[in-house]
């Protein structure tokens, strides 16, 4: 199976591809825009948790469905940006972020929200720069597929230690 970019933004006005991309001008902040990005991915995540209580099966068909419309929307923003990956583009940060969270209810389990909302940023942002286990790779995937893939694979690797962390937390 090979991945092909999705088409469906080509029909859409180039403003509205990029300004999507790049969370509008929050993409433009510098420096470090993958940041502010995550930030709001944060905020995105933790009102997804905490003000609709979703849970861990409606939260990963969200982020799923979230981040295929990113994969779409981010390669076509890559093509009319006429560069690959560029900085501005930061809404795969926002649709990844949520998979960090996955299993909320046990990680939260004798810690505050807060600390697990500002930990699970900080490892996010440790895993997406640094882009260890093989993470790196993930961004020669084709077109969007690479842009947001990556990211998800930071998240899923942030999930992974919290969970890892806060059962070694208890234990102490």
């Amino acid at each position: 199976m090979r991945l092909q970019q999705p088409i469906w933004p080509q029909f859409l006005p180039a403003s509205w591809v990029v300004n999507i991309a790049t969370l509008g001008p929050v993409g433009k902040i510098l420096p470090a825009p993958g940041t502010w990005g995550s930030l709001l991915g944060v905020a995105y995540a933790a009102s997804l948790l905490l003000g609709l209580k979703l849970g861990m099966i409606e939260i990963l068909i969200v982020s799923l469905v979230a981040s295929y419309l990113a994969v779409a929307i981010c390669g076509d923003a890559e093509v009319r940006l006429g560069r690959s990956d560029p900085g501005e583009i930061i809404l795969d940060e926002f649709v990844a972020i949520p998979f960090c969270f996955l299993g909320w209810s046990r990680l939260t389990v004798g810690i505050s929200d807060g600390v697990v909302l500002l930990v699970g940023f900080m490892l996010f942002r440790f895993f997406d720069i640094v882009k260890p286990l093989g993470i790196s790779r993930l961004q020669r995937w084709p077109a969007g597929w690479g842009v947001v893939v990556d990211d998800v694979a930071a998240a899923l690797a942030t999930c992974g230690v919290l969970h890892i962390g806060h059962a070694l937390w208890l234990a102490r």
